[in-house]
């Protein structure tokens, strides 16, 4: 995220703080797609992430007057969705689980693609997949959303040596699995 969008939203904050019904509404529309993203790296159903989504917004505007530092409303907030979409996991667990075994049977029947790209994407993914979830976790947040060991830290409630180690680890992982996969071929 650039220094301007994060001092807009931190601007923004301020104002909600404040009680500006408009900085709630922009604030909505700058953030409701990432933490609707956010859920869904979780939960996989897009139904279910908008509805995390929706209760975290209840959260984070009850809370955010509580909010100390106002530039660190986004991974404040994502921390919000993280927990509430955990949560939620936690509560449907068997839900989870026989929805997972249908999606599994489903993958099997993908058909082949020819275009290289789309095909080393899905390998990708299936590699990662093989991962453990905390290491699959990392992966998302850094190279998919981009945020900093920092921030990442802060999510998921961990310290940055943690965030560190299991980057490290989940890349060399992936690197084994895919090397594994080319020799085996």
């Amino acid at each position: 995220m650039t220094n301007t969008n994060k001092t807009i939203d931190s601007l923004l904050v301020l104002q909600c703080q404040s009680g500006s019904k408009k900085a709630v509404t922009l604030l909505v529309k700058r953030w409701h797609a990432k933490l609707c993203k956010q859920a869904y790296w979780y939960t996989r159903d897009i139904e279910i992430s908008k509805d995390i989504a929706q209760d975290s917004w209840s959260t984070i505007f009850l809370k955010i007057n509580s909010l100390k530092d106002s530039n660190s409303f986004g991974s404040w907030a994502l921390t919000i969705v993280t927990r509430n979409a955990i949560n939620w996991l936690r509560k449907h667990k068997k839900e989870v689980e026989h929805l997972q075994s249908y999606k599994d049977c489903n993958t099997n029947r993908i058909e082949d693609d020819t275009q290289n790209n789309q095909n080393t994407m899905v390998l990708l993914k299936n590699s990662i997949k093989k991962l453990p979830y905390n290491q699959q976790l990392v992966l998302n947040l850094f190279y998919i959303e981009e945020y900093s060991i920092k921030q990442i830290s802060d999510i998921i409630n961990v310290s940055t040596g943690t965030v560190k180690s299991r980057l490290f680890t989940a890349r060399e992982k992936l690197k084994s699995i895919l090397k594994n996969r080319n020799n085996g071929e």
